[in-house]
């Protein structure tokens, strides 16, 4: 830890504001996380074969380990954490090992009053850092997805873009396939199709990268079944590309949202439902909203945010409602939280 009276004093706002401390387990199984959450994690986690020959890894992220606590009934749902996340990063110069401290509230339906606590109170928590500047950026994936969604183009099509969105390098690819109405080739489509019959005879509740096996057939079938031609790509791409340039303070917002929608000829109430953002009006801090901004992570489903100091980012955060259903729960529960990483500070 860089210094453990810092440590004391933003734990101490964490209980302040009703957080219970969780000490989720260093140790996870590798398997488990690589098959619940998707093959994003493997190049990140640090790994070892136990002396059962099981693979193990160090934590490579402590929100995912404190939503498995929190699955095995061991954690309350509104907690704080206090410890370190080790995974690898393409980043040159970055820390193997990151000492965060960090809040979550899992399984509470109040959205717009989770959201804010958590952003408030991690504000809170830096100003024991005494940072000069502090600025905020936010962003909203579900907003994309709201776009995506309303676009006149295939099913298919939407699925993919959602899906990789987190993914900006191969995302921009399909951007351009879809820029030049180049669709998956027919040796693919039909490979597609002969691996949809073949789960077909499999477990229907068995887990494959994160998703029922069921589910997975949902998508397959959408696919197999949408039309194949399609003629409107370069008109679509445009309205994608124009809306991830959206940069603004939040305090212009609504404007620059609603310009958009009429100058690309959309329904004008399209993005009406972002109160988790305009809530963040209410903070003594300058907020700016970026569309294309937190999809770095891939379970991230809502708003997602950093703090900055000067330069530096101290503290990142945002709503993943569908991770604890990748990682084994019924359904979906909602949550949020934010860590403050303190290698930056």
């Amino acid at each position: 830890m860089k210094s453990k009276k810092l440590s004391e004093q933003i734990i101490n706002t964490f209980r302040s504001n009703g957080f219970v401390l969780s000490e989720p387990d260093v140790l996870l199984d590798s398997e488990y996380i690589i098959q619940r959450s998707g093959e994003n994690f493997r190049r990140s986690m640090l790994t070892f074969e136990n002396e059962n020959g099981k693979i193990m890894c160090l934590r490579p992220d402590l929100t995912v380990a404190s939503c498995i606590k929190y699955l095995e009934k061991k954690s309350k749902s509104k907690i704080y954490y206090s410890g370190q996340a080790y995974r690898r990063t393409s980043k040159k110069g970055s820390d193997l090992i990151n000492d965060q401290l960090g809040i979550e509230i899992l399984g509470s339906k109040n959205q717009l009053k989770d959201d804010y606590e958590v952003i408030k109170t991690i504000l809170n928590s830096a100003k024991k850092i005494k940072s000069k500047r502090i600025q905020i950026k936010v962003g909203d994936i579900s907003l994309f997805n709201k776009l995506i969604n309303s676009l006149d183009m295939p099913e298919r099509w939407k699925l993919r873009l959602i899906r990789h969105f987190w993914r900006p390098k191969y995302f921009e690819e399909l951007l351009k396939r879809l820029e030049n109405n180049s669709d998956i080739d027919s040796l693919t489509f039909d490979a597609d199709k002969k691996r949809f019959y073949e789960m077909k005879k499999m477990s229907q509740g068995k887990i494959i990268a994160g998703r029922s096996v069921s589910e997975v057939l949902k998508r397959f079938n959408k696919k197999i079944k949408d039309p194949r031609s399609f003629r409107e790509g370069k008109k679509i791409v445009r309205i994608i590309r124009s809306f991830l340039k959206i940069n603004c303070k939040l305090s212009k917002l609504d404007k620059t949202l609603l310009n958009f929608a009429i100058r690309n000829n959309l329904r004008r109430n399209i993005f009406k439902e972002f109160k988790s953002i305009q809530n963040l009006k209410r903070l003594k801090h300058q907020v700016y909203f970026i569309t294309n901004f937190g999809r770095d992570i891939e379970y991230y489903t809502g708003i997602v945010f950093e703090i900055f100091s000067g330069k530096r980012e101290i503290a990142r955060g945002g709503r993943y409602d569908d991770l604890l259903k990748s990682l084994g729960a019924k359904k979906n529960i909602p949550a949020v939280g934010a860590a403050i990483n303190l290698n930056n500070i």
